[in-house]
């Protein structure tokens, strides 16, 4: 498999050298280390990279994010920021450049490759989607229409040549027949229903040769000069690429989800690689997140968000230190102190993510409680989305019904305890009674 290419941009040496090191490490291919934003242009000219790893803040008169900006709209490559620190109207320049990721120094090389990875796939998806785009649009414009006249009478007074290029007639052969001879609908539409036509409408057209062409057609009334009566124009374009280009594009779209939920997938096995004790923690908790939201009736659209963010409400553990995950004793006040960091740290990870639903914010809430006693904002009761609030009762439930380092697992019921105890003042009081109900009543498993 081709390795992808890496352009480093780094004013400093030491930071460039390591950054050099960790890459090939990982096994990428470096087209070359540059200092300058004025550097990058000549360098990417002599060899095109796959993307760029970037420092915002660099020597010279052009700065990381100026850039950027130039790398993604003229030579279609994503850009990843790295930065060590940088102030509000930075990051708001940032973003409007819509940068691929970013790297906050000090970072590891499991981070670094997820972030280039990630960076990769979005753009490959966002320049499909691009080339989709265009192509719909050259079709649209240079389709033109089709025109077919008739004259009080119902005959064929006029047919351009894409109209007679559509029905299969000639203009000889069609004029002075009657419409319905040569403009022959699927669903045997009257002349009467032409008439009433006041919009557009998408019918199926049996052409000469009997081939049936999806069309989307306008009828309007044309007055005769001889005031006998009023005759009829009928304005047609046949729609068959644009329906196999919604069909394609339907099927990317499900394609893009396929790959989004592997990718989902794989940040979940990276998370409990580090944390073998927990290894399927974050499906189980999926698994029961998901069955309480559709006991509450949750659309299916939110039911897959919530899966989704169940599946790595974690993510954060990345920045614990492996040693605290798996420590066979109780926690120190400190050790638990750096643990409570992970929902923040999942946030700052997912939150320059464009998920369809509001992950990052999920992810970050789901230590909160009701009464305002959770973490990290303190929020109460309505002010935590409800993802957030079945997610925070299905965690504590799997937890306390699994394994830990430190203490054997207490089992389904000691959690079910815990969650009726604080009904209505840690957890939701309907997510709660919606997880007793599955479990009590409807026998629903963890495994």
């Amino acid at each position: 498999m081709k390795k992808s290419r890496i352009l480093i941009v780094e004013d400093e040496n030491l930071v460039a050298r390591d950054l050099h090191n960790m890459v090939r490490t990982i096994g990428y291919e470096i087209t070359d280390v540059v200092r300058t934003g004025e550097e990058v242009f000549a360098s990417v000219n002599r060899k095109r990279p796959d993307l760029v790893l970037m420092d915002i803040v660099l020597r010279g008169k052009l700065d990381g994010i100026s850039v950027a900006a130039v790398l993604w709209e003229e030579y279609s490559i994503p850009v990843v920021y790295i930065t060590s620190f940088a102030d509000d109207l930075t990051f708001e320049r940032a973003k409007l450049t819509e940068p691929f990721g970013y790297l906050i120094k000090p970072f590891d090389e499991r981070e670094l490759e997820l972030t280039i990875e990630t960076a990769l796939y979005k753009a490959r998806m966002q320049l499909l989607l691009k080339e989709k785009e265009q192509w719909l649009s050259t079709i649209l414009k240079s389709i033109g229409d089709g025109i077919i006249a008739v004259n009080s009478g119902g005959l064929v007074s006029f047919i351009n040549p894409l109209a007679q290029k559509i029905t299969g007639w000639s203009e000889q052969e069609a004029l002075g027949k009657k419409l319905e001879e040569i403009f022959t609908l699927k669903d045997n539409l009257s002349e009467k229903h032409l008439k009433s036509l006041t919009a557009t409408e998408e019918v199926l057209l049996v052409a000469r040769n009997c081939q049936e062409i999806p069309i989307e057609m306008t009828s309007s009334p044309i007055p005769e000069s001889t005031g006998t009566g009023t005759g009829r124009v009928i304005v047609f374009r046949d729609i068959s690429a644009r329906k196999q280009a919604e069909k394609e594009i339907e099927e990317s779209r499900h394609r893009l989800q396929r790959a989004l939920q592997g990718t989902i997938q794989a940040i979940s096995t990276t998370i409990e690689m580090r944390d073998p004790y927990t290894a399927g923690h974050q499906r189980r908790v999926a698994k029961l997140a998901e069955a309480i939201g559709r006991e509450l009736g949750m659309p299916e659209a939110r039911l897959k968000g919530l899966k989704l963010s169940a599946e790595i409400h974690d993510i954060g553990k990345i920045y614990v230190p492996s040693e605290i995950l798996s420590k066979p004793t109780k926690l120190t006040e400190l050790e638990y102190t750096i643990i409570k960091t992970h929902p923040q740290a999942g946030y700052e990870i997912l939150q320059n993510i464009e998920f369809p639903w509001p992950v990052a914010e999920i992810v970050l809430q789901h230590h909160e409680r009701i009464d305002g006693s959770g973490y990290p904002r303190g929020l109460k009761g309505e002010e935590i989305l409800p993802e957030a609030r079945i997610l925070a009762v299905a965690d504590v439930v799997e937890a306390m019904a699994s394994h830990r380092p430190y203490r054997p697992a207490f089992g389904i019921d000691r959690a079910l305890e815990e969650i009726k105890l604080n009904r209505g003042r840690l957890y939701g009081s309907d997510e709660v009674d919606a997880c007793v109900r599955l479990i009590e009543e409807k026998g629903f498993s963890l495994d």
